[in-house]
């Protein structure tokens, strides 16, 4: 195994490597918590992130989720009333104030979950789309779906995250769930910024989002909120500036007001700590690699596609980087053939691994440079000394 360090092909990504240093790491009170930058898939903060927690109202999220894909696949319609059932109307909390036996339509519904937290709205959607018409059913529907698209620490007991025993997301499940969201639905996720939605105007107390990050002017336009005694205070959130999103989880804090705070810094931390940057052009030569009995000596290695990563933002020192391939090479190699690794390791980021190409075909060498590369090397084996001798 060869590796080139990064004096090898510094002049190619030299401007990049000279403008970073390492970021210190966000030091976060919440007892567990997951940021991913959406558009690079980096991670940039996960503390607890495979915990399984209780969620409180962060879990309604999967209820919206799966009414979103009945809607999506003609099982519900937004304009259609469901009725609202004597165990909806038996839950208190955050609340529609619905009343048994009164038909609602699924839009005000799903308002009701997004913006106002309700949880008697969840119940409804619940049963009109549970196997068996209960929110237990559901709930079982929940976990399966869940598993599906890749939570794998999540189990529900009901729609609303109402604490249950065993009813548990970590947030690393809840920040894919998000993204799942976004990317899935963005016909809808528009409502997630919605800061106030009066459902009745006789019930005026429950009308407002309680995401702290609405409205503050830093691309924040999701995602819910979570409180209970046992859970603590929680937030799914996600901004979005310029091309790049922010999706991360909070929870297991003490206060409303440590909520609004954390969540703010973390937004303002990895947009102001982070950026993307190109790193390589495709094409562009980025180290030679050592061919053996070929025409040529040595073969440019490149990516065969522009490298863009999300690096730390900081002036300063180098961030360390190599080319690692397995040589000489031995020719025939022809163009595009895969022959390296450029291996960047910013420091408190995952490492990026990224495949380099030949840029050039390289021929085999004649028979007579052949003979000649042959006795080259039999001959410098003669005269190393050999294990033992002094």
């Amino acid at each position: 195994m060869i590796r080139r360090p990064r004096s090898a092909f510094y002049a190619a990504i030299a401007g990049l490597l000279m403008s970073t240093a390492p970021v210190a790491a966000f030091d976060t009170d919440a007892t567990a918590a997951f940021v991913l930058d959406a558009k690079t898939g980096t991670v940039l903060l996960a503390k607890n992130a495979d915990d399984a927690l209780p969620p409180a109202s962060m879990s309604k999220l999967m209820t919206l989720y799966m009414a979103f894909e009945a809607v999506r696949d003609g099982r519900l319609r937004m304009d259609e009333e469901l009725r609202v059932s004597a165990h909806a109307n038996s839950f208190g909390g955050s609340t529609l104030f619905l009343r048994t036996g009164e038909r609602i339509t699924v839009e005000d519904l799903i308002r009701g979950v997004i913006v106002l937290s309700g949880n008697d709205a969840c119940v409804v959607l619940a049963e009109a789309l549970s196997p068996d018409g209960t929110e237990a059913g559901f709930a079982r529907l929940m976990t399966q779906r869940a598993q599906q698209i890749g939570m794998t620490n999540s189990v529900f007991r009901n729609s609303s995250g109402w604490p249950a025993d065993g009813h548990v997301m970590s947030t690393r499940d809840l920040t894919l769930l998000a993204q799942r969201i976004i990317q899935d639905f963005p016909e809808f996720y528009p409502m997630f910024a919605e800061e106030e939605f009066l459902f009745d105007e006789a019930e005026s107390s429950n009308r407002f989002n309680r995401n702290p990050l609405l409205g503050l002017g830093i691309g924040a336009d999701g995602l819910k909120t979570g409180h209970t005694q046992e859970a603590g205070y929680g937030l799914v959130g996600s901004a979005k500036q310029g091309d790049r999103r922010l999706i991360f989880t909070i929870t297991g804090l003490d206060t409303a007001q440590e909520r609004a705070q954390e969540s703010e810094s973390i937004v303002n931390w990895a947009f102001r700590q982070f950026a993307e940057q190109t790193v390589t052009k495709a094409g562009a030569v980025i180290a030679e690699a050592d061919v053996w009995m070929g025409a040529a000596d040595t073969v440019g290695l490149v990516a065969d596609e522009d490298v863009t990563l999300l690096l730390p933002n900081i002036p300063g020192t180098d961030i360390p980087a190599e080319v690692v391939y397995t040589g000489p090479i031995e020719a025939p190699i022809a163009q595009g053939r895969q022959l390296a690794e450029l291996i960047i390791s910013p420091q408190g980021l995952p490492e990026h691994r990224i495949p380099l190409f030949a840029a050039t075909t390289v021929p085999a060498s004649g028979f007579m440079a052949r003979m000649v590369s042959v006795s080259q090397m039999l001959l410098g084996r003669m005269q190393t000394p050999s294990e033992g001798t002094m």
